[in-house]
């Protein structure tokens, strides 16, 4: 849209100072429309634009064309509006200084008094002093409307920030607490059944690892919002999410496939997360004996697959909780596609396949 601003100025002062000198040879109307068009690139080349403008000026002054220099005039305004002051001034002196000479030189004959007087019409100085303060004028304009557009910008952020640490205290608050005193319980519950010299019960076991897993993952969450730092959990921590899971009874199996390569942060986290939630789920309501996760690193995406024999049969219906929800939304935002269904044999999968941009 500049551009084209920029244009039809450039094109108006053109057809100006046509206009005004078709009395002229045919090589001025040349330079006229020249000089009257080099204002579109002012933008790109402030000062290329006044060495043109002001050297055809001076040429078709020289060739007996008595058009005000407007050309040179916007060019000066140009120069001003990018900042570009001393050669803007420096153009504006040498053209004032040289002015005289080509008007001497030009085919009507003028005296020096006469060249003096008709380059003070020719480029006056009211008019050079207009254009520089116009052009300053805006430059102080769009600088302050720039440091507006950035206060904004780090006001928002800074909002941002603080709303990101109001929602960390509100978790710590809230969550901290109580997930502390559900793992001391635990603790104290495998303690006491240890002590008398009786089997620990399974589900105290898993909550206290639950407990533990909530723990770091509060704390993760909390480091995030506060430094705004993405969190570690990965592909790489999926062995040791499997250890746990299977410290509280379910026989978990992990195998990869492929050439294990790394992969971008979001499909890294989003795959960890997934393998996490499938888990979660299975010892929560599948009542399963085993379960198997298997990773597979493809050429242009990475697969995730979650099976487990719990009591999920082909033809059951089942509602999508919340964390299947979120499953699908992270892996859709990503490109990929997720499946979550019972299986022909008896229990359910869950599998994931998720785009992944390789650097050739």
């Amino acid at each position: 849209m500049e551009r084209l601003r920029n244009w039809g100025i450039a094109g108006g002062v053109a057809v100006f100072q046509l206009v005004s000198g078709l009395s002229g040879p045919p090589l001025g109307w040349v330079l006229l429309v020249v000089g009257g068009l080099a204002p579109a690139a002012a933008g790109r080349a402030p000062i290329a634009v006044l060495a043109v403008t002001g050297a055809t000026a001076l040429a078709y002054q020289a060739l007996g064309v008595g058009v005000p220099a407007v050309a040179f005039l916007v060019a000066v305004y140009a120069a001003v509006r990018a900042g570009r002051w001393v050669a803007a001034v420096t153009a504006s002196v040498v053209m004032m200084l040289a002015m005289p000479l080509a008007l001497l030189v030009s085919p009507r004959g003028l005296l020096v008094s006469e060249a003096l007087v008709e380059s003070r019409d020719v480029l006056q100085l009211a008019w050079l002093v207009a254009a520089g303060a116009a052009g300053e004028a805006l430059r102080q304009a769009e600088r302050r409307a720039d440091e507006a557009e950035r206060t904004r910008e780090e006001t928002a952020r800074r909002r941002a920030d603080e709303e990101r640490l109001h929602i960390a205290r509100e978790l710590h608050d809230s969550l901290t607490h109580q997930i502390s005193v559900i793992k001391i319980q635990a603790e104290v519950a495998v303690h006491s059944a240890r002590r008398r010299g009786e089997q620990v019960p399974e589900a105290v076991l898993a909550i206290l690892e639950a407990g533990r897993e909530a723990s770091r993952e509060l704390r993760a969450t909390l480091a995030v919002l506060r430094d705004d730092r993405p969190p570690s959990y990965g592909l790489d921590h999926v062995a040791e999410l499997v250890d746990r899971v299977r410290a509280t009874g379910l026989d978990t199996k992990l195998t990869v496939t492929g050439r294990a390569e790394a992969v971008p942060g979001p499909v890294d986290r989003t795959a960890y997360r997934i393998v996490q939630e499938s888990l979660t789920n299975i010892t929560r309501h599948a009542a399963a004996g085993t379960a198997t996760v298997h990773i597979d690193y493809r050429r242009d995406s990475l697969v995730i697959q979650v099976d487990d024999d719990g009591r999920a049969l082909p033809d059951t219906t089942t509602e999508p909780g919340v964390g299947l929800v979120g499953m699908r939304e992270r892996v859709t935002a990503l490109g990929g596609r997720l499946q979550a269904a019972p299986r022909d044999e008896g229990g359910f999968t869950v599998r994931a396949e998720l785009p992944v941009e390789r650097t050739p």
